[in-house]
């Protein structure tokens, strides 16, 4: 594998932006595409390959722009499409590719689509949505319940006018929209290939995996969800979830899109998709998709990472990659927490933790991704009041479990650290009033720990977190090894510490990582080094790093240091 010869997302680390809490340019307390053209030079001194845009799309903001009213147009919130265009045309000056979110499973209600599908069961766009009869006897098609626990917790919407109710995975106001109906797709293939004529790079395809829906939609037998209300609607993550047809409908929208277009990518979010069923959705011969955005390491409900798990999930991956498969890296994006609360350490550790999570993010195998703010180790936020979230599933989950008997202070206490608005509070860019982010009123409350952590002076300091990720980054760019070379762990099975070397030909580099918040003796890690290498030091998030791995005698809590191959020993 040569990786001059890589298609380019590849080798790329590709950032994303969550326009709506990146940056204010116009006051009104909303991140916009203006602000992003802003501060597109602060991301290419970052070193990062591309961009990826959660939706800009109009939408009602039900779900924070995924609830897409118009696929091909831009929110007025966020600017306009001519604004688009010179963000597009900027970044690709500055050399940085443009990647936008699809949602594709459902659409917002207000869709002139779905506005026209609930006039008549004749209407033309009818089948462009999921509409059932109610079951005998009356009552929902069946016992799914949706994922945003909205009304009576059912996953299906009754509509007086036409006697039927309507699918809705997600809020009552997301329809799912009907990929059995071809005319649907060709509609979407068609807005698709509009955006890549624009000049788009490629797409990151959200929750691509439920596209196709069980035949004949029978009730779900998976124990009900603890949280749902008690009236028999039950939310089985797995009923829309890699269904039997769902590879036939991807190859479909390879064949009418992506593989017309060379330099396109694609990365789906694959909720459901594991190491071991990835080869059929990403392995170039099924002609598919490009990778996919797994969550066995990162996601909403993992409360940590351990060294073992980390192992675990890279090791099932490689094998991928030895089949031809191509992986993808993250901890962290606009739908989890901030991966120095979850798997760091945000308080006496934050910046050695944020720098270790790094390396063991952007050093390891695969296309990387960042989300916005990690590149400064931004933290959870906790806040006092419900009325303070706006994450449809703290809301929806808080109601349920209120309903369910938890006193308010027990379901903020259980919700806090799950609650995307972690991720979501406005952008921290310096210790001015909102953290620099607006002169408005934010959309959401920012993280009070701004004055502490925000850009402006996390870049004052040259050993602070984003040079640290700066520094990774080029290392990533100027090493084959990490670019496409094969990797091997060597700790010994250690519980807190992570060593592994990655090689490609003569290049060899080392990662070691303590993942603990204690000493940890050399002597126990049990290192199991390549025997005809020698090492010299590269880079280490804490001073004074021994210029050979030979030298170090205990590593310090949440340290992290990387070598490179000097050399033969026997030369």
């Amino acid at each position: 594998m040569n990786p001059k010869k890589l298609p380019w997302w590849k080798t790329a680390v590709i950032y994303e932006i969550y326009c709506k809490s990146f940056y204010d340019s116009n006051g009104d307390g909303i991140g916009d595409l203006p602000g992003v053209l802003e501060k597109l030079p602060v991301l290419r001194d970052l070193g990062i390959d591309a961009v990826w845009f959660t939706p800009v799309y109009p939408s009602p903001q039900v779900d924070n722009g995924y609830d897409v009213s118009d696929y091909q147009d831009i929110d007025p919130a966020y600017g306009t499409l001519e604004d688009f265009r010179r963000v597009l045309g900027a970044a690709h000056a500055l050399g940085i590719r443009v990647i936008m979110d699809q949602v594709l499973n459902h659409s917002s209600d207000e869709h002139f689509w779905f506005r026209e599908s609930r006039k008549s069961k004749d209407n033309p766009y009818r089948n462009y949505y999921i509409w059932q009869p109610p079951k005998e006897g009356g009552g929902e098609p069946n016992n799914w319940g949706g994922y945003f626990r909205e009304g009576n917790g059912s996953a299906w919407q009754y509509d007086e006018l036409t006697g039927e109710y309507y699918l809705h995975q997600y809020s009552v106001k997301m329809p799912d929209l009907n990929w059995e109906y071809r005319p649907l797709r060709l509609e979407l293939y068609r807005m698709l290939r509009w955006w890549l004529d624009m000049g788009v790079d490629g797409f990151r395809l959200d929750i691509f995996t439920r596209f196709k829906k069980p035949a004949g939609f029978p009730d779900t037998k998976k124990a009900p969800d603890l949280l749902l209300d008690r009236n028999g609607f039950i939310v089985d993550k797995s009923m829309c979830t890699n269904v039997p047809g769902i590879h036939e409908l991807l190859h479909e929208m390879h064949e009418e899109v992506f593989g017309r277009y060379p330099s396109c990518m694609t990365v789906g979010e694959g909720a459901g998709v594991t190491a071991e069923n990835a080869y059929d959705y990403i392995h170039p011969d099924r002609r598919e998709i490009d990778t996919v955005y797994h969550f066995e390491l990162a996601g909403r409900s993992k409360p940590s990472m351990t060294a073992a798990d980390y192992r675990r999930v890279q090791r099932k991956w490689e094998k991928r990659m030895e089949e031809g498969c191509w992986e993808s890296q993250h901890f962290s994006n606009h739908d989890s927490a901030r991966q120095v609360s979850s798997y760091g350490d945000d308080g006496t550790y934050r910046v050695p933790s944020a720098k270790t999570l790094a390396a063991l993010n952007i050093l390891a195998p695969g296309t990387v991704f960042l989300y916005q703010g990690e590149e400064i180790g931004m933290v959870n936020v906790s806040f006092d009041r419900i009325e303070d979230y706006n994450d449809r599933y703290t809301v929806g989950d808080y109601a349920s479990m209120i309903r369910n008997g938890k006193s308010p202070k027990e379901a903020l206490a259980y919700l806090a650290p799950r609650s995307r608005d972690n991720a979501r509070t406005p952008y921290q860019w310096d210790g001015t009033k909102n953290a620099g982010f607006t002169s408005g009123k934010p959309w959401l409350k920012v993280n009070p720990r701004y004055p502490e952590i925000n850009l402006a002076k996390d870049r004052q300091d040259p050993d602070g977190i984003f040079a640290f990720y700066r520094e990774l980054i080029r290392l990533r760019c100027t090493h084959p090894a990490l670019l496409c070379g094969d990797l091997a762990f060597c700790d010994g099975e250690h519980p807190c510490v992570i060593a592994f070397v990655r090689t490609y030909g003569n290049d060899r580099i080392l990662v070691l990582a303590n993942l603990s918040g204690n000493e940890v003796p050399m002597a126990e890690v049990q290192t199991h080094l390549p025997a005809d290498t020698a090492w010299k030091s590269l880079l280490s998030n804490l001073p004074g790093i021994p210029e050979d791995p030979s030298g170090i005698r205990t590593i310090a809590p949440w340290e992290c240091a990387v070598y490179e191959s000097a050399g033969s020993i026997d030369s």
